[in-house]
């Protein structure tokens, strides 16, 4: 009985020292707060006491003191988006289930006292899972592949957040710049059409130059309302982004979007450098190394479901006062006679062939994905320095000289409206160019290294103002 109890005291040592594993003090948070740094330049937090709470509410107001930039509404939405907060609890709570399968099973422990025709015996059983813990090792370092994929998958939605962010910031300060600009157009407009109204009372100008002049203000006014609507939903698009509320939603907004860069960057490697940091493909790639460890785990136990050893200790009183104690191990093995273990097999190669299949797509949609966004990108950058440098400072010319003509008597008041009409449209085109530079620039950095969607991304809608001269008719 020597070995018995010699296999006993070694299955319990190695139980003792399986639970000494511990808990990381910062929940499995320290990678994803290493990839912020290095991709953003940001520190984050997870909220998980009274202390950091509070902390977090001082910074966020701290920073709401002053007009809101793109880098600060970052900053609030790594700290203050309950979202996020919330992803990382589930980071915790993976690096739970991994330190959970890293420990041996519990052994169970039954007890049973039978007592009849002057004899009592009193049985004593200890059982483990002897399968358990031979692939206790293969089944901890799947679990830890797990957890990685968890820390991926947070530092992912991190990056979704921070660009989400970014997204509705530029959304915002161009939507309230084109309210702004369309309402001092509505001014000048309404200034026009009193003036000719007046001039109409006193036949300097016919009736349909004076309707001519109303029209321009009703359709500016319009789409002053339009604007004014789109620019407070994507106010409350931000706010929401943010985690914001109370009398924290009455920020201010900086007045207008960064200016555009010199020079657009130049990165002739896209796709091999989004192969190389997409969070999402890093994911799939540690998904293939769980199935390959688990495809093997199952090949190596396909004809054992379940295999227990029992140390038993039996204590019997006989009716002279006698006792007799007997010891021993009862090893209990389910018979594989119908279920081979071939469907568990079988499963779990394709399982395997499935997950490889879709990493080779995911790497083919990737290098499309960043190629894509490059070119949205450039182009992005050209059209918006076009209306800058071309496309605007022409409009100016065109509409001080239109001006001269018209007070010459040269031109009639309609060509005088068209014009307006033009540069009132060329100005709204390049602001809503400005903002999608910007949303290309941030779709850019998604592509290369994020990985996830569009976010909250929304279309633009139609132009506020038509690019098309209204045609002068007879």
């Amino acid at each position: 009985m020597l070995h018995v109890r010699s296999g006993l005291g070694a299955l319990f040592g190695l139980l003792l020292l399986a639970g000494c594993n511990t808990f990381s003090a910062d929940g499995g948070l320290a990678p994803v707060v290493a990839l912020t740094r290095q991709e953003l330049g940001k520190e984050i937090a997870a909220i998980r006491t009274e202390a950091a709470a509070a902390e977090a509410r001082a910074e966020v107001a701290r920073l709401l003191k002053r007009p809101l930039t793109a880098d600060s509404a970052v900053k609030i939405a790594l700290i203050n988006n309950r979202g996020l907060q919330a992803a990382y609890n589930e980071l915790a709570i993976a690096e739970a289930a991994m330190v959970g399968a890293s420990l041996p099973p519990n052994p169970t422990i039954t007890l049973a006292r039978l007592a009849g025709s002057g004899e009592v015996e009193i049985e004593r059983r200890i059982i483990a899972d002897i399968l358990a813990l031979a692939t206790l090792p293969v089944r901890a370092d799947i679990a830890a592949d797990r957890f990685r994929q968890a820390q991926w998958r947070a530092a992912a939605e991190t990056l979704r957040v921070a660009a989400d962010a970014r997204r509705a910031f530029y959304r915002a300060v161009a939507a309230r710049r084109l309210a702004n600009f369309l309402a001092e157009a509505q001014d000048s407009a309404r200034l026009a059409s009193e003036l000719g109204r007046r001039l109409g009372q006193t036949g300097a100008i016919s009736k349909l130059d004076q309707a001519r002049e109303q029209v321009l203000y009703a359709d500016i006014t319009t789409q002053v309302a339009v604007a004014r609507q789109r620019a407070e939903s994507e106010r409350e698009r931000l706010i929401r982004m943010l985690g914001l509320w109370g009398a924290d939603t009455d920020f201010r907004l900086a007045a207008a979007l960064p200016p555009l860069p010199r020079r657009v960057q130049s990165l002739p490697a896209i796709e091999a450098e989004a192969v190389r940091r997409r969070l999402d493909l890093q994911i799939a790639r540690l998904e293939v190394e769980a199935l390959a460890k688990s495809q093997g785990l199952t090949r190596a136990t396909r004809f054992i479901n379940l295999l227990e050893v029992s140390g038993q200790w039996k204590r019997t009183r006989l009716e002279d006062g006698d006792k007799i104690r007997q010891r021993g191990i009862e090893v209990e093995l389910q018979v594989p006679l119908f279920d081979f273990g071939e469907v568990r097999a079988r499963t779990a190669e394709h399982t395997y062939l499935e997950a490889v299949n879709r990493l080779i797509e995911k790497a083919v949609h990737v290098r499309s994905e960043a190629r894509d966004a490059y070119r949205a990108y450039r182009a992005a950058y050209d059209i918006a320095q076009h209306y800058q440098r071309e496309v605007l400072p022409l409009r100016q010319i065109i509409s001080e000289e239109m001006m001269l003509r018209y007070g010459a008597m040269q031109i009639d008041v309609f060509a005088l409206l068209t014009e307006a009409r033009q540069r009132l449209a060329a100005n709204v085109a390049a602001i809503e160019a400005h903002r999608d530079f910007w949303l290309a620039h941030t779709d850019l950095f998604v592509a290369v290294v994020a990985g996830s969607p569009a976010g909250d991304a929304a279309p633009s809608g139609k132009p506020l103002m038509a690019t098309t001269p209204e045609s002068p008719g007879h």
